[in-house]
């Protein structure tokens, strides 16, 4: 029986499976391959790394660094969590694995603009013509010409934030009409938003621009934002019988453990800042409490 399973290798899950191994705990790192962070082109505002970092190039980082102190990562996707008298078991299409605790960072999943293929989709991420983070990227398009695919409230407020690096922003419907009421519009109108109806659809990359049609015709974007909300990658520790909000997001207390006893969760899978630094501050904070919880049943080290 390992004395943690962990669940997702993205940042949060690499920053838990360096603490525990430091530790001197057996774990185990199961990694699907999927992690969101891989997607990042650059990011430039994750300290240390002065130029930018590709989030490919940290998680391999990571992995390494992870590998130093003897944490176990395979590739393996995990479709079963459950509660057990002794701790968990944990199945994946191999096999099933039993431990004493399990962290779950299983991170999230950006909803993508209505019809773009996963080619163009791919290809415009990579050139910073798609982003779905302000908050990691913002600072890139100042001054540029951008669009906000979205709208109610989340999408009058990914408007407004952005408006804070250029004054061209525009926010287009994804299905149709809009559906703002009026506070929504009064605040977009005072940020000089521009507000345009869709059907979203025909995307293309047309040089350095993104296009697509709109119901005013085809327009073009240095770099376009969907905010149409995440897919919150929390239905194993569910199933396990934590605690998650309308959202999606598990329910954590100030250590990062969930509703069930020893289970734990970290990262973007937690209601938080969706940051790589915020996820491994997280990590750091559960592996801890992990290897407390631990302490408690039998000492960790003859």
């Amino acid at each position: 029986m390992d004395d943690c399973i962990i669940i997702g290798a993205g940042p949060a899950g690499l920053t838990a499976a360096i603490y525990l191994a430091r530790y001197h705990l057996s774990i185990r790192l199961f990694d699907s391959g999927d992690s969101r962070a891989a997607l990042i082109p650059c990011t430039h505002n994750h300290a240390g790394f002065p130029g930018g970092i590709s989030g490919k190039e940290l998680l391999e980082r990571m992995r390494e660094q992870a590998r130093e102190f003897g944490a176990i990562r395979e590739d393996k996707r995990v479709e079963h969590l459950a509660r057990v008298a002794e701790g968990f078991t944990v199945g994946t299409e191999s096999g099933t694995y039993r431990a004493r605790t399990v962290l779950v960072a299983t991170g999230a999943v950006n909803l993508h603009p209505p019809g773009m293929d996963e080619a163009l989709q791919s290809e415009a991420l990579a050139r910073g013509l798609l982003r779905y983070c302000p908050v990691c990227d913002g600072y890139e398009v100042t001054d540029k010409r951008v669009a906000v695919i979205g709208s109610g409230n989340h999408g009058t407020r990914e408007a407004e934030f952005l408006r804070g690096y250029t004054a061209d922003i525009t926010l287009v419907a994804p299905t149709g009409e809009h559906a703002l009421d009026p506070e929504c519009r009064h605040r977009l109108e005072d940020a000089g938003v521009t507000i345009v109806a869709g059907p979203c659809g025909g995307y293309a990359i047309d040089g350095d621009r993104l296009t697509f049609m709109t119901a005013e015709g085809q327009l073009a974007f240095d770099s376009v934002y969907p905010a149409l909300g995440l897919h919150m990658r929390s239905e194993l520790a569910v199933a396990a019988g934590a605690k998650a909000t309308e959202d999606g997001c598990l329910v954590v207390d100030d250590h990062l453990e969930t509703t069930v006893p020893g289970l734990f969760a970290a990262g973007d899978v937690v209601i938080g800042l969706d940051q790589i630094s915020h996820a491994m501050g997280q990590a750091g904070v559960a592996a801890t409490a992990i290897r407390n919880h631990l302490a408690e049943e039998r000492p960790l080290r003859r």
